[in-house]
């Protein structure tokens, strides 16, 4: 299959620059996966499509301030550094920018010399080098890390947004709980607490997972062919709880709605790991189980859903693993023409844009 059968046309004017005054504000392309049906409507007129006994599961990770400015040691040259993974013992992955200048070896300094002894706030060596620009950080600091990259880190707003943002908390949901995300789950931007609570009173049930957005998401696709193509591992968690609530949903004939690529994609691993151990009969719906990991699952046409009936999500970058995905479940004719009529249409995309419900 090539990446370029996943391309299309998109103005450079319909890229979002800054999310709306009001969350529920969005519009709302629907696109029903078996007809082919398109619908225009507004982001408040998604409780039309979801019955009392639907299950939503959300990505209730937090994103931290992961995008760091400083210098390099040595030089006082100016380098950028966005965080990726943590790998435990103050040990990060990270993209570094520029990359040719910071080899193993190298030390940055953050925040400049306002410590006892000139010693900066926090500084990192490059332990390791990898693809693309990616390093293994090793940091020192004095105090607590999460509370330094408060101080000092920017959200990390991909590169196609060039206006700052003025609220940091727009750029997260309103139900974040779990920090270490390097990217919102954007899908999930759209709703206020107000409105989950209109959903509640329909009947509609809400469930949460983890996933912690990092490159495996957004990392582009450099590989002629699809299936060439690796997908970076982030860390995933679906509690027995949330497990319990899929597997009454199913069995009680409603539907699973993911909210957002990442809610689907930790959905989907799950239900690989119970089908790899071969608990299931033939005769029998598949049961989620509690799990965390990590997870590199790429999802494509070919790929059949286990576990997700529905979804939510944003407008996607052209020939990307997202727009893959939404492929997977609605076929790449449909997904196309849909995209073809939103950018007709006008429709605002990327990660302060307009949704899509693929049903």
């Amino acid at each position: 299959m090539n990446v370029l059968d996943f391309d299309f046309v998109l103005p450079e004017e319909l890229i979002a620059q800054s999310p709306l005054a009001e969350r529920t504000a969005s519009r709302l392309l629907t696109l029903n996966k078996a007809t082919g049906d398109i619908k225009h409507q507004q982001f408040d007129d998604l409780i039309q499509s979801l019955e009392a006994g639907d299950l939503l599961v959300m990505n209730d990770t937090r994103v931290i301030p992961a995008r760091l400015f400083g210098v390099k040691s040595d030089t006082g040259a100016k380098v950028e550094v966005l965080l990726l993974k943590p790998l435990g013992e103050d040990r990060y992955e990270a993209l570094v920018r520029p990359g040719k200048r910071l080899k193993s070896g190298a030390v940055m300094e953050f925040g400049g010399a306002t410590q006892p002894g000139g010693m900066p706030l926090l500084s990192a060596l490059v332990e390791d080098e990898g693809e693309m620009g990616a390093r293994v950080l090793h940091f020192r600091y004095s105090g607590i890390f999460h509370e330094l990259l408060d101080k000092l880190g920017q959200m990390p707003l991909p590169p196609y947004i060039k206006e700052q943002l003025t609220e940091k908390e727009r750029y997260q949901t309103v139900y974040a709980k779990h920090e270490g995300s390097s990217a919102a789950p954007t899908a999930g931007l759209h709703f206020t607490k107000a409105y989950l609570d209109k959903l509640q009173q329909k009947g509609v049930r809400i469930a949460f997972v983890t996933l912690h957005v990092g490159l495996g998401t957004f990392r582009p696709v450099s590989a002629d062919q699809v299936e060439e193509h690796e997908m970076h591992a982030e860390y995933y968690d679906l509690s027995a709880e949330t497990a319990a609530l899929v597997n009454e949903t199913r069995a009680n004939g409603k539907r699973v709605v993911a909210v957002g690529s990442t809610s689907a994609r930790t959905l989907e691993t799950a239900a690989r790991l119970v089908l790899a151990a071969g608990t299931t009969a033939a005769d029998q719906k598949l049961k989620l189980e509690a799990c965390q990991g990590w997870t590199d699952i790429f999802i494509y046409p070919g790929y059949e859903f286990q576990i997700v009936d529905a979804l939510l999500t944003n407008f996607h970058l052209p020939k990307s693993t997202l727009l893959m995905m939404i492929s997977a479940m609605a076929g790449r004719e449909n997904i196309l023409r849909a995209y073809k009529a939103a950018v007709e249409d006008r429709y605002r995309f990327f990660s302060f844009g307009d949704a899509m419900f693929i049903y």
